[in-house]
């Protein structure tokens, strides 16, 4: 199904796809700023900023956003990102307008409150501590800093405890007004919807948004020799992350990678996961995934066991790695991994969240559409021998490692002899 697209006079990119059959909408109002576009001195800002436009706006309290949207069953809520800022929402249909309206009002006319401000410090504050606490979260957090270093993209979204606590409310509305601008965001929809209708709405509410001084952020990520990170808790368990080379969004062989890593270690059925947790039992969790920005790439591995075992999980991993990537996947593999990604695809795109989202962070990041045809015409043209020498060429490079837990110096010691 075609999309309905359209730049308004300021800028304003809107896309949306059309699904009559169904009786939802999603929207959402995508803002091309994240962790990644920030200073040093500006850390944490993009998260902060999505949390106080929650706490009121020029016409509602943060009582009436709530409210409002819940007197209707509909479902209101934003995320940041390292490359972006979404505010979203889905109703029944006949409610859109409504979604639409509080959306828009969010972004573009928040009060940033001194008073509730320095509230909601206390509630980011408790996030980072609770990200602090969750070994899972940190080891992933402390895998990107030994991939990429200290650059940018590795920055943790949440900022931290330091600058959060020291900015003021200009801090707030200086990043605002430099990075909240029409020309640097995109508004998304997904539903049963009149598109007329939806372009008088955009009119009457993002209409008039104009902004000056927009700081233009060129976000180059630069490679960087792998390295050891680890971090001591008294936990009961080892947490190991390993990091090799990815591909940025929009790289065409991201389907082969998506496809191979599905037998790597993305599924049930993967080597990983029936070599370490089904046949060895030495993990609960163990799983790979793909994580992809628009300059840089990341293929991570995660596996969470006792400290006694932490050693020879971690030689598993590279075992089943140096297997798979000497041998390549087989055909049974390879058609079997394939279907798996049509069907998470297919399966994925059945709610106006998803489509809704998925158009709206390509449209961002990448200014393009590609349709659910498109894409499913993609997965089945991926070929099996570039399949194979695009895994052997990342699972053969250096990887990084990163460990959570107690006693992780040693371990790591043990693990990169």
């Amino acid at each position: 199904m075609p999309f309905d697209l359209m730049t308004m006079p300021n800028g304003l990119r809107v896309i949306g796809e059309r699904i009559p059959h169904f009786r939802s909408a999603s929207v959402g109002l995508w803002v091309g700023t994240g962790s990644q576009h920030e200073t040093p001195a500006e850390a944490g800002l993009s998260h902060f900023l999505e949390h106080m436009v929650f706490k009121g706006t020029e016409k509602r309290t943060a009582r009436q956003i709530a409210e409002e949207m819940d007197a209707v069953g509909g479902q209101l809520n934003a995320f940041t990102s390292k490359e972006c800022t979404c505010f979203y929402a889905k109703t029944v249909d006949e409610h859109l307008p409504l979604a639409m309206d509080v959306v828009c009002d969010l972004a573009v006319h928040p009060s940033f409150d001194a008073k509730e401000m320095e509230k909601e410090k206390g509630v980011v504050l408790e996030e980072i501590s609770m990200s602090e606490d969750t070994p899972e979260d940190l080891v992933h957090e402390l895998l990107m800093l030994a991939y990429y270093g200290d650059q940018p993209i590795a920055r943790p979204i949440l900022g931290s405890e330091e600058r959060i606590s020291g900015y003021a409310r200009q801090d707030l509305v200086n990043y605002w007004s430099a990075r909240y601008r029409p020309e640097n965001c995109v508004f998304s929809i997904a539903g049963n919807y009149d598109w007329a209708r939806v372009q008088e709405l955009l009119e009457k509410h993002l209409g008039a948004w104009t902004q000056d001084g927009l700081r233009e952020v060129k976000c180059v990520t630069h490679p960087m020799p792998p390295t050891v990170i680890t971090k001591e808790k008294e936990i009961e368990q080892v947490h190991i992350c390993l990091g090799f080379p990815g591909l940025p969004i929009g790289d065409e062989r991201s389907y082969e990678l998506s496809l191979f890593n599905s037998v790597y270690g993305g599924a049930m059925s993967s080597r990983l996961f029936q070599k370490i947790r089904e046949e060895s039992g030495m993990a609960y969790t163990v799983y790979s995934y793909p994580n992809a920005y628009t300059d840089c790439g990341m293929l991570s591995v995660y596996a969470a066991t006792n400290p006694d075992t932490a050693v020879e999980v971690y030689d598993q991993i590279l075992e089943e790695t140096r297997k798979i990537a000497e041998g390549g996947l087989t055909r049974t593999e390879f058609d079997m991994a394939r279907e798996q990604l049509k069907a998470s695809f297919i399966m994925g795109s059945e709610s106006t969240s998803s489509r809704m989202q998925s158009n709206g962070r390509r449209l961002l990041l990448l200014n393009e559409t590609r349709t659910e045809s498109e894409v499913i015409d993609r997965v089945n043209a991926i070929d099996f021998d570039s399949t194979n020498e695009l895994m052997q060429r990342i699972l053969t490079a250096p990887h990084a490692l990163s460990l959570v837990g107690k006693g992780v110096k040693e371990l790591a010691a043990k693990m990169k002899k």
